[in-house]
């Protein structure tokens, strides 16, 4: 089931955001990076193709591909979450973020040439086809479609081949100058949103209620609105483990080691409660192993006495397959 704020589709409004966002993201790039023309000089074509033409390009085929795939990503969306749903929410969100900067880093600059050259080519092919329903359908197609779909491709071919060296060290520019600068910060965030969800967590888990409202989906409507004041006290103890971090007090890390305690346990204790109590208890073997895969890789993060390549590669590892497990969902869903 899909959640909504307010009356507004989750997975709908990420989708509509994503659309405005992504768009803007690559004129950034395109206007913080400096690309250069392999074969020319003149700084007037190289304004022209690498901060006009390029960015339009590449902004307009993602805007196209969002739209034409918008039910799919926000079903996606829904299904990986319910996929997910026994994954606790501290490490939902930190290895989530994690996922979408590694998303954006990795995967985003690889595949944008390919989407915008798909794009273009299946927007070639709808202006110029207006019998066919799909690219599955069995009637022939015609030449001047072909040639027009392939006259289109060459727009993006082109401005990827113009900039395609420096294009290629993207990644490593924005791991050294977006990635490495904002991990510090994306830490203390978000282990002092974690520590407090998990406070918040274990209050819930031996309330009257049961099941916790951040591990599991089994909670009706007046349950979360009892949760009203524990949300508050979250708050609070989220600012407070801000502020003692950011000032680097030490017994911040006591506190961080309590809360990797306390989610561990409410997990295994929700997930055994949730079983024994409801016959129809939601749960799906890829949830159980990304959450143990997570923890795991929490227990590294947080051991001090682990270096930083391999804290490094444990989080690589675990967006990898975040990323890897949301890439399925998407292509294997029905629409």
């Amino acid at each position: 089931m899909s959640k909504t704020v307010k009356g507004v589709i989750f997975s709908r409004l990420i989708v509509l955001f994503a659309a405005i966002l992504v768009p803007i993201s690559i004129f950034l790039i395109f206007s913080i990076v400096d690309f250069n023309l392999w074969y020319s000089n003149d700084p007037d074509l190289n304004f022209w193709i690498v901060k006009i033409l390029s960015p339009i390009v590449f902004s307009v085929s993602w805007l196209f591909f969002i739209i034409l795939f918008a039910n799919r990503f926000a079903n996606t969306m829904d299904s990986f979450d319910e996929k997910i749903s026994v994954v606790p929410s501290r490490l939902k969100f930190f290895y989530g973020i994690n996922a979408v900067y590694v998303l954006f880093i990795f995967v985003f600059p690889i595949i944008t040439p390919i989407i915008a050259v798909l794009s273009f080519a299946s927007f070639a092919w709808r202006l110029t086809t207006f019998r066919k329903e799909s690219w599955e359908d069995d009637s022939k197609t015609s030449f001047l479609t072909k040639f027009v779909m392939v006259l289109a491709s060459v727009i993006p071919i082109f401005c990827t081949v113009s900039i395609i060296p420096e294009y290629l060290e993207l990644p490593l520019f924005l791991w050294n100058s977006v990635w490495l600068f904002l991990i510090e910060y994306l830490y203390m965030i978000s282990y002092s949103l974690f520590t407090a969800l998990s406070i918040g967590s274990l209050i819930i888990l031996f309330s009257n209620s049961g099941i916790s409202e951040y591990e599991q989906l089994f909670v009706d409507t007046n349950q979360k609105k009892s949760f009203a004041h524990i949300k508050i006290l979250v708050v609070f103890l989220f600012g407070f483990f801000l502020f003692l971090d950011y000032n680097d007090y030490p017994i911040i890390d006591l506190f961080y080691t309590s809360g990797l305690i306390i989610v561990i346990f409410t997990y295994f204790v929700n997930l055994i409660r949730g079983k024994s109590k409801y016959g129809s208890f939601k749960s799906y073997f890829v949830g159980y192993l990304i959450a143990a895969i997570f923890i795991g890789s929490n227990v590294i993060i947080a051991t001090e006495e682990v270096s930083e390549f391999l804290r490094i590669w444990s989080l690589l590892m675990s967006a990898i397959l975040y990323i890897f497990v949301l890439f399925y969902t998407f292509a294997t869903i029905e629409d």
